[in-house]
């Protein structure tokens, strides 16, 4: 059987390209949606739907709005994946370099290929709402002289050429994608004897030490935090709701802890227990 898997892009957007990695050798459905809340949507009225979605990049920071999908939503995390964000520049298989007059991608991947646009001054530079939807453009208006920006993968999709690849300038760009299933559905899908990661969200005293109480307890019972993030509570200033990923290697001790920060917090919720990530190309 297929599995459902909703993304927000179209074919060949680095979501579809993540899910190609994460899925390798499993015959998926793509669901392609415009926006995360239509993902999200989509969980809401299919419980066979699995979502894949990026939170994190190493140059842009969180993906803040998707925590706040992710929280409201009920959906657990069941697995994550951490693709480097790699740009090539193709048109169509009539053209070359010297034919291009214009480029298009979306306004962050031209900006980390600004160095390599820097170097064609003569390119005619246009955003657009994303980096396969440039593609798929110009393969389906056989628009001459265009070329797109996006994954290498791209152009294999709609039938490009690659004139080069790795045209970002920073060869350390990752986005980190997190892949959700309702909680029924995530219990037939993860194996808990492999998890070693897990994310949790709480609200917090407003008093003095609060937070540092809470690291405390990490701290003795080993568990390793990689990720705090905070985002402000609407209608109560100055108040926050943290996001914490920690790595663990005995899920007893992360039980035991969580069971120790509980009464410190407010409204805790654990938002999944999975495998820490690989990073591919």
């Amino acid at each position: 059987m297929k599995k459902k898997v909703a993304i927000q892009g179209i074919r060949g957007s680095f979501h579809d390209i993540t899910s190609q990695r994460f899925f390798a050798n499993e015959d998926i459905e793509l669901i392609q949606c415009n926006t995360f809340e239509e993902v999200f949507n989509a969980m809401k009225q299919d419980s066979e739907i699995i979502a894949l979605v990026a939170i994190e990049n190493t140059i842009a920071g969180s993906l803040l709005h998707n925590y706040e999908l992710l929280r409201d939503s009920g959906s657990t995390i069941i697995g994550e994946h951490k693709l480097r964000i790699q740009h090539s520049i193709m048109c169509l298989p009539e053209d070359n370099i010297d034919d291009i007059t214009e480029v298009n991608s979306h306004p962050v991947a031209l900006m980390q290929c600004r160095a390599f646009l820097e170097a064609h001054p003569s390119f005619k530079v246009v955003e657009v709402a994303d980096t396969a939807g440039a593609a798929e453009n110009i393969s389906r208006n056989n628009l001459r002289g265009h070329a797109a920006i996006c994954h290498k993968d791209t152009a294999t999709t709609y039938g490009l050429k690659i004139l080069y690849e790795g045209i970002e300038t920073n060869k350390h760009n990752f986005t980190r994608f997190l892949v959700l299933a309702n909680q029924e559905k995530a219990e037939k899908l993860r194996d808990i004897t492999k998890a070693n990661k897990s994310t949790l969200v709480f609200t917090l005293p407003h008093e003095e030490g609060s937070l540092s109480a809470i690291l405390s307890v990490l701290s003795f019972y080993k568990l390793n935090l990689t990720k705090i993030q905070s985002l402000p509570i609407i209608g109560k200033e100055w108040q926050y709701m943290f996001y914490i990923d920690v790595i663990f290697q005995d899920i007893q001790r992360l039980n035991q802890a969580i069971n120790a920060i509980t009464p410190l917090t407010r409204e805790l919720k654990n938002l999944g227990i999975y495998i820490d990530g690989e990073q591919t190309l």
